[in-house]
């Protein structure tokens, strides 16, 4: 084994020189932060047993080794079970964004992948919300939903309800909804637009000319022409959603708790109150860092078998 590194790197140890540099950034900015959450989560540290430095003042670190036990509190959940509300919230929310992405980002990139006039125009004008800050879009977002704001000023004049979109659980969560739908959707879109033009045109004319319906060119060339990159943005969209922390934050604070995702809470956790629960929003970040290992392990599994059914 030793050898055959030594001649691996005798041999390529140019490669290995261009990759180091990138190796130590990411340990500096992944390895070490990943490391020392998973310690303090092991601790019961907080801001008021963590070591700091005031003036000329340095006090030490007196926070104390607990083991497994915020863990065990969150999984638990100590009875009151708010772990998994937050989990399945965050579950349906991830999915239901992540299926609005692709659903209308794929009706999107098949009506621009027509021969449209000021097809570019329409192009520039849909990838606009993704060129837009986030924040400036949530924001934007925040005074169309208001009360007496643009949406339902609009709905009051229709004499329809103006739902309480900002401040009332279930309208919080189909906000939430509405506008993370609004910022994913371009990047989906211009994916598999991408994709859509990676497929050859002599497919669609050889399946014309058997006789193929719209219906079956789309099922039986596009879809599955369109499955390396949809594969893709699909599980990217799910992890970004997942961590979709800036959208929750800024749309409603720590006003909402029924909208808050399990990123939002950990950050609660760790920033929002006093004392700051060091210990336990690490221990978030540790559970989320597991599930979605977990979840994309499945997926990808469950795509190599499908592929691997489609060769047989």
């Amino acid at each position: 084994m030793i050898s055959r590194i030594k001649l691996s790197y005798n041999r390529y140890w140019y490669a290995y020189a261009m990759v180091a540099p990138v190796v130590a950034v990411l340990a500096l900015l992944v390895a070490y932060p990943l490391g020392r959450g998973i310690y303090l989560s092991l601790t019961d540290a907080n801001s008021d047993n963590v070591g700091r430095t005031i003036g000329v003042n340095k006090i030490p670190d007196s926070f104390e080794f607990v083991g497994l036990d915020h863990y065990t509190d969150i999984l638990t959940g100590d009875g009151s079970g708010r772990f998994w509300d937050q989990f399945g919230w965050t579950l349906f929310w991830t999915v239901s964004c992540v299926a609005l992405h692709f659903l209308i980002g794929l009706a999107l990139a098949l009506l621009l992948n027509r021969d449209l006039r000021a097809r570019t125009l329409y192009r520039l004008m849909l990838v606009l919300p993704w060129a837009v800050p986030t924040f400036v879009t949530v924001f934007s977002w925040r005074l169309i939903l208001a009360d007496g704001g643009i949406l339902n000023s609009f709905f009051g004049s229709l004499g329809l309800p103006e739902p309480a979109w900002l401040s009332e659980p279930g309208w919080q969560r189909t906000a939430a909804i509405m506008v993370n739908t609004w910022c994913g959707v371009p990047f989906m879109m211009v994916s598999l637009l991408g994709g859509l033009q990676s497929i050859p045109r002599e497919l669609y004319e050889a399946a014309e000319t058997d006789g193929a319906s719209a219906w079956q060119r789309f099922r039986h060339v596009t879809l599955p022409g369109l499955r390396p990159v949809s594969s893709t943005v699909i599980m990217l969209g799910f992890i970004w959603t997942f961590n979709q922390f800036i959208i929750i934050f800024l749309l409603f604070g720590a006003s909402a708790p029924e909208a808050q995702i399990l990123v939002t809470f950990a950050y609660e956790l760790g920033f929002g109150r006093m004392p700051r629960d060091y210990a336990g929003s690490a221990a978030y970040g540790v559970i989320i860092l597991s599930m979605l290992v977990v979840i994309v392990s499945v997926y990808r599994s469950w795509l190599n078998r499908n592929e691997k059914a489609a060769l047989s």
